[in-house]
Formats: structure tokens, C-alpha cells, sequence
């Protein structure tokens, strides 16, 4: 999938553009309704599906304090995308003169850019434009105005309500990692770079990889089997997630660690995937070292036990 980031960049040479449109945090199964029908649309007419979304959440500038965390981050988002089956996506940076435009400049810029735009596809709560003054009748009025289809896809259904990414944030919160994965559609994870560490982990004899994961939506602190995806395959894991208080005081931030038995390498400076699966337990102070080190002997054993999952 190409990325670009301004719509005369796609040079469509004369086929119809069918664009699906939204910010597509987590890429759940309703924004995959959403791209769905242009990617089917573009398979009828001989077309380019192309997904526009945002380089952030557009709440981190317009209203900062109301922003939500996000349930993955922008390279994931892609990735996730990619895999939809669109040939490009438009991905625009997100600032406050961005946030500027009014809904008909928007579609306008659109429009005008692409040469040929055949449909857009959104959700049914979709709003655009400066002040969200856009939203589907609005889009409806531009499309006959300027030639194109609007499609709005139905909201998909879990557990007899709405799939939103609202909803998946707050089951992510809540721990409840099942649902999220049924909501998502694959497996739940975390994603972030590999930074370096104290090298805690490895004093303990179980070296961990630091994943950066701030401005992420996170489930509750404690430890948990996982499985990580590396090139050569999945590999089970243990994660801890918390404030590290036996050997940091906890008196420092979350931290979110790896360990990846019997897995020798570096992962420095990577994007690491970790999908969680069981909880095995809260994170607790120990009152040695020593202790703590046999229960995450213990804790390695059921992560293994279960293949890295549930």
C-alpha cells in the first residue's frame, strides 16, 4: 500500500477514485465495514481504493484536554490498513490550520485532487470540517454537487451494540482483552519501539525488552503471558506492566517489559508486537530480590505452560 499525503500525489491516471474516510484508531471491524465498500467499489469499476485518515487524533489538536489515548500507533494503524486490500492510503497531517478548513473546502480539496472521485465511504457517525459542521447529510449534499457516491456503512454489531473505538478503549481499560480481540478482529496487542533500559531485568536473569508505549490506551497494570511477532515467527513471552516496585520503589512510571524465553538477540530500536493473552496476576512487592525472581521463574512457567496465550 502506498502512502502519501496530499491527494495529487496518487496520480490515478484517469481511473475513478473510491475513498473510504475516517480516523480508523484501531481499525476495529466497523472501520473495516467502512473500507470494505470501497474496496469492493473499486474492484467493480475498475478503480483505486484509497483510505484517507490522519497522522493523529484530531481531538489532540482541536480539544487537547478531551483527546483520547489510542489504541495503536500511527505505523500499526497502516499496517493494519495495508491489510484491507487498499492500493494507497492519504494519510494528513494534523494541525490547527488543518483543522481549519470548513467541510466543503475538505471535499473540495479532495476532489480537485484526485482527478477522479467516485465514492466516498464512511460510518454513519462520520463528521468532517471545522467545528465537525460536516457530517453524512452534508457529505450526501457535496457528492451530488460534485459528481460522487456516498456510501455509509451499517454499524457492526458485538454483543447486540455498536463497535466504536470508544468501546474498545474503555474494554482495554477494563482488561477485558477477549472482547477487544473479537471487536478488532485479530489479535489484541501492544505495539511500540524497543528503548533501552537499566538493564533490571537482566540482573534478575530474565532480560526484558523496554517497549515505549505512552499515549497508548493500556489494560490493567500486573503481569501477563504474551506472545511477541518477530520476523522469524511468534515467540511466547511474559509481560510486566507496572511500577517495578521490589527493585524500582515503584515510585517511577509504568513501564512496560518483555521477556522472551530462551530468546537470544537484539531488539533495540525495533517495533515490537505484543499480543497479550492471560493475566496471571498483580504486580506486588516482594520482600527480597530473591523472591522476586522465583516468581517470575514461576511466572516464565505458566506463560510457557500456555504457549505465550491463553
Amino acid at each position: 500500500m502506498r502512502i502519501i499525503h496530499q491527494p495529487a500525489e496518487l496520480q490515478a491516471a484517469g481511473r475513478p477514485v473510491c475513498a473510504a474516510i475516517g480516523v480508523f484508531d484501531g481499525v476495529h471491524r466497523g472501520h473495516q465495514a467502512v473500507i470494505g465498500h470501497a474496496v469492493r467499489e473499486a474492484a467493480r469499476t475498475g478503480g483505486v481504493a484509497v483510505v484517507i485518515t490522519f497522522d493523529r487524533h484530531p481531538r489532540s489538536i482541536v480539544d487537547p484536554a478531551r483527546a483520547p489515548a489510542l489504541i495503536q500507533p500511527l505505523s500499526r494503524k497502516l499496517a493494519a490498513l495495508g491489510a484491507l486490500g487498499a492500493e494507497a492510503a492519504l494519510v494528513f497531517h494534523f494541525d490547527h490550520h488543518f483543522s481549519l478548513q470548513s467541510a466543503e473546502a475538505f471535499v473540495h480539496a479532495l476532489y480537485a485532487g484526485f482527478g477522479t472521485l467516485a465514492s466516498l465511504s464512511v460510518g454513519a457517525n462520520f463528521f468532517f470540517g471545522h467545528g465537525r459542521a460536516g457530517n453524512v447529510q452534508v457529505l450526501q449534499e457535496l457528492g451530488r454537487r460534485y459528481g460522487f457516491a456516498v456510501q455509509v456503512a451499517e454499524p457492526v454489531l458485538f454483543g447486540g451494540e455498536p463497535i466504536s473505538s470508544t468501546r474498545v478503549r474503555a474494554a482495554i481499560r477494563a482488561g477485558q482483552l477477549a472482547e477487544v480481540t473479537a471487536m478488532l478482529g485479530r489479535p489484541y496487542a501492544v505495539c511500540g519501539p524497543v528503548l533501552r533500559g537499566q538493564g533490571l531485568g537482566r540482573q534478575l536473569g530474565f532480560p526484558t525488552a523496554n517497549v515505549a508505549v505512552e499515549g497508548l490506551e493500556m489494560p490493567p497494570q500486573g503481569v501477563y503471558a504474551a506472545r511477541v511477532i518477530l520476523p522469524d515467527g511468534p515467540h511466547p513471552a511474559v509481560v510486566n506492566w507496572g511500577r517495578r516496585p521490589t527493585v524500582a520503589g515503584g515510585a517511577a512510571g509504568p513501564h512496560f517489559e518483555v521477556h522472551l524465553p530462551g530468546w537470544q538477540g537484539d531488539l533495540y530500536g525495533q517495533e515490537l508486537e505484543v499480543q497479550l493473552g492471560r493475566y496471571l496476576r498483580a504486580e506486588q512487592r516482594f520482600p527480597a530480590v530473591e523472591a522476586l525472581r522465583a516468581q517470575i521463574a514461576r511466572d516464565v512457567a505458566a506463560a510457557l505452560a500456555a504457549g505465550g496465550m491463553d
